[in-house]
Formats: structure tokens, sequence, C-alpha cells
């Protein structure tokens, strides 16, 4: 909704000066130009890879705090010292 020709069929179909408000009807005739389907599709196989790869990683990075917060303890403890 933010590319520069919908911008400008925005600007052209608002009313007000300060306040400008766009009625349903207008926003209804707002031409988008939106990727063909398997374009679509590619990009949302994209963006689902890279939300499993964030996952991944957060579990990763919640693995090694707890790794981490084992040796603190251990050290802290005693049951293990450093040379």
């Amino acid at each position: 909704m933010n590319f520069s020709s919908v911008t400008s069929q925005k600007a052209r179909m608002g009313q007000g000066d300060a306040v400008v408000h766009i009625s349903a009807g207008n926003l209804a005739r707002l031409e988008l130009y939106l990727p063909v389907q398997p374009e679509q599709t590619a990009i949302a196989a994209i963006l689902s890879d890279m939300d499993a790869e964030i996952a991944a990683l957060e579990a990763k990075l919640v693995k090694a705090r707890q790794v981490k917060q084992g040796m603190m303890q251990e050290l802290l403890t005693g049951r293990i010292r450093l040379v």
C-alpha cells in the first residue's frame, strides 16, 4: 500500500486538508499490482524457510544459555575447578 503507484492513487482519491480521508469505495477501486501466483508461492516458501531457521537458531540459543548457566553453577558451587 506504500508503493508510489498506490500512494499517488490514494492522494488523488483522498479528501480533506489536515487529515485526509479515503472512503471504502475509493479504497476498493485502488489498482494493486501483485506478483503472479507462482512467484507469491515462492516468496511464501522462502519466508517459511526463514521462519524455521529462526526458530532453530532461537532453540539453539536457549540451549547454549542453559549450558552456560549450568557451567556457571558448577563453577560457583565448587564442583568444578579451573586450573
